[in-house]
């Protein structure tokens, strides 16, 4: 059913109205006035209020002391000149932030609901000041905790930002407690394409301060600034840092940065000395050569990982898993290290020295200079004294396996399982094991560091370490047999490898059962002339050895000789001396006795002397002058009779010691 019409009458007086001229003219002085106000309104009026809303729900003061300005549209543009926000009272720093110039672009159908949607807001010359509460403070967390935030409120939030853009900023965090101070300057970084346009830009981050007391300077990119708001969403990372010679890349997320307490980070170490990164993360670890490592690094509040990591240090292959537990009342440092090949002078830094800088060798400038100053010295054992304090600023558990060991100085060794534990101050090595020459030694070391010197305690087991495989490179020794046995007992004070020996009290005995040996050494060794010559230009030959021991008794550094002796079916040396381990240096005398007869025999005693970095062996020289002047007698009546002085009965007789070391 249709309304009904209305009347003609009313239609056609509709039509027929028009506004007066002075109507048209109110109304249109009223649209003008409507755009000018909007054209010329100062929002300036807006500032005090606005203020008291910002101070009312941080809790913090809160000025605009520049301009105040809006554009209305279909999004409102709102911008304001030089902000400022105070910081937390317990600050000594009275501003938290300030922003040179702030733009922010709002939605606008959600402020009739009394929501604030920030689509953008855009800060220019933004310097934001972070630091965590002091401790024994009542306040908790840091200054970006603000009062109203203490306050439970379960209702949804009444705003939301969507991009923060930031140039030319800077972003200060300090940590007085931790001696960690940040300085970086932020540029947000346009996203990459492929990217939503409306998503948080990540920032280009450049800066530096100092990390626990230790210098660093960082660059790279960080996710937004927004981020950080939210505690509890991973907070993405990409920066280098420097810290003197130490460099680590971290690329993964952290949460909650600020309390650094949850992270996963792919991190690449490297550096000229692990003893650098003592004071970057408390870790007491052994100086090195410069080493590379590449590892996941997790964090998860007071344990730290550091999993299937691999690299190099100096010229040795490092991999494994290690971990750190920070809630003790010292840091537990626990890991699982293996080298599939490691070079032997990378352990250098265990005893005080440094690694080899020869040839080919990995070495820092400050371990070169080491180098050259030892070799320079007289000395040959490690003075450099251990760090107490690092020895008693963490614990440890530690177990590390090499498969292979290059050592093309030493003896040939084989492999190397040592587990190394360190708890209030006491060291131990339980084992030290070394595969040497085809046999074993087994050591058990265990050094207390709780108060100065150091008291050392060794047992070293030398257990079928073969002759012939200790000298693999000399052909004297080819075709030996034999195999070599001992143990050593010694325990000492001092902060050093060279004071702990010095005045080291103890015993030492090696031996070796039965084998064999080049019958030109054996000749030598008696100074048989002869014989020697005839295995030169002819063949050698070897001989059965009966026996060989050597037993010394140590007091205060000191190795004096109990019985000491090499026995074979061609010869017998036996000696006597002292080894003095504070001067290093030798004096022992060694007197071969020939069981064969030669006439070109001397039975003179050998003297071993000099220094370990220098030692000498010759023969008795005073001996020899006078059998020579005997010889010289009998020359003078008839030549022949001359040779008599260098007739050799052979006075040893055999010895049957039978092996009782080698096993």
């Amino acid at each position: 059913m249709n309304a009904p019409a209305p009347p003609p009458g009313r239609i056609q007086r509709l039509r027929q109205w028009r506004p007066s001229r002075r109507a048209g003219i109110v109304l249109a002085t009223l649209a003008v006035a409507l755009v000018a106000l909007w054209l010329l309104f100062d929002w300036n009026w807006f500032k005090h209020p606005l203020e008291r809303a910002v101070s009312n729900a941080t809790g913090r003061e809160f000025r605009i002391d520049g301009d105040l300005d809006v554009d209305l549209g279909r999004t409102i543009t709102v911008s304001a000149d030089r902000l400022r926000l105070a910081n937390a009272p317990w600050s000594k720093e009275p501003r938290m932030g300030t922003v040179e110039r702030v733009e922010i672009d709002l939605a606008p159908w959600p402020l009739l609901a009394l929501r604030l949607h920030m689509k953008e807001v855009r800060a220019t010359r933004a310097d934001i000041w972070l630091e965590t509460a002091p401790a024994g403070g009542k306040a908790r967390g840091g200054n970006w905790v603000f009062d109203n935030d203490r306050r439970q409120d379960t209702r949804e939030p009444r705003w939301r930002l969507d991009r923060l853009w930031v140039e030319d900023s800077r972003l200060r965090f300090t940590d007085a407690v931790e001696k960690t101070d940040i300085d970086i300057q932020l540029d947000s970084v346009h996203p990459e394409r492929g990217h939503r346009p409306d998503a948080a830009a990540p920032v280009a981050v450049q800066g530096r301060g100092h990390w626990r007391g230790a210098a660093f300077a960082l660059e790279g990119q960080a996710a937004s600034p927004l981020a950080l708001a939210d505690t509890d969403t991973p907070y993405r990372i990409d920066l280098d840092a420097r810290a003197g010679a130490t460099r680590a890349s971290a690329s993964g997320t952290l949460v909650n940065p600020f309390r650094f307490q949850t992270f996963d980070l792919q991190m690449r170490l490297s550096g000229q000395d692990l003893d650098d990164l003592y004071p970057l993360i408390g870790l007491a670890l052994p100086p090195s050569p410069p080493y590379r490592l590449d590892g996941r690094l997790r964090r998860n509040g007071d344990h730290w990982r550091y999993d299937d990591f691999k690299g190099t240090v100096g010229d040795s292959d490092l991999a494994g898993n290690v971990q750190v537990d920070v809630s003790r009342k010292r840091p537990l440092f626990t890991g699982q290290l293996v080298s599939r090949r490691l070079d032997f002078d990378d352990l250098a830094g265990f005893l005080g020295a440094p690694p080899s800088t020869g040839g080919g060798e990995t070495a820092n400038a400050q371990q070169q200079k080491q180098s050259a100053e030892l070799a320079a010295s007289p000395r040959l054992l490690p003075d450099t004294p251990y760090d107490l304090d690092k020895l008693n600023a963490m614990d440890a558990d530690v177990r590390w396996r090499a498969h292979r060991i290059h050592a093309p100085q030493l003896p040939m060794i084989d492999d190397m399982d040592a587990h190394l534990l360190l708890d209030a101050g006491v060291l131990r090595l339980e084992p030290l094991n070394f595969g040497v020459a085809g046999g074993d030694v087994r050591s058990t070391i265990r050094m207390d560091a709780r108060q100065a010197p150091i008291d050392t305690r060794a047992t070293i087991a030398v257990r079928g370490v073969e002759l012939p495989k200790l000298f693999p490179r000399a052909e004297l020794a080819q075709g030996a047999a034999g195999r070599i046995g001992g143990d050593i007992t010694l325990r000492g004070r001092g902060n050093s490898v060279a004071t702990i020996l010095g005045g080291a009290d103890g015993d030492v005995g090696l031996g070796m059962g039965r084998g064999r040996i080049s019958n030109l050494i054996m000749e030598l060794a008696g100074l048989d002339i002869a014989e020697s010559l005839k295995f030169l230009l002819t063949e050698d030959r070897q001989i059965p050895i009966r026996c060989a021991f050597a037993d010394f008794g140590m007091k205060d550094g000191l190795m004096t000789s109990r019985a000491l002796a090499f026995d074979s079916t061609d010869t017998i040396i036996v000696g006597e001396g002292t080894i003095n381990l504070k001067d290093e240096r030798l004096d022992l005398l060694l007197r071969p006795r020939p069981k064969d007869r030669s006439i070109l025999s001397l039975r003179s005693p050998l003297r071993v002397g000099g220094t370990f970095k220098d030692p000498s062996f010759r023969p008795d020289m005073a001996a020899l002058g006078l059998r020579g002047a005997i010889a010289l007698a009998l020359g003078s009546i008839t030549p022949p009779a001359a040779l008599l002085a260098t007739f050799e009965t052979g006075p040893g007789k055999d010895s049957d010691c039978g092996g009782q070391y080698a096993r």
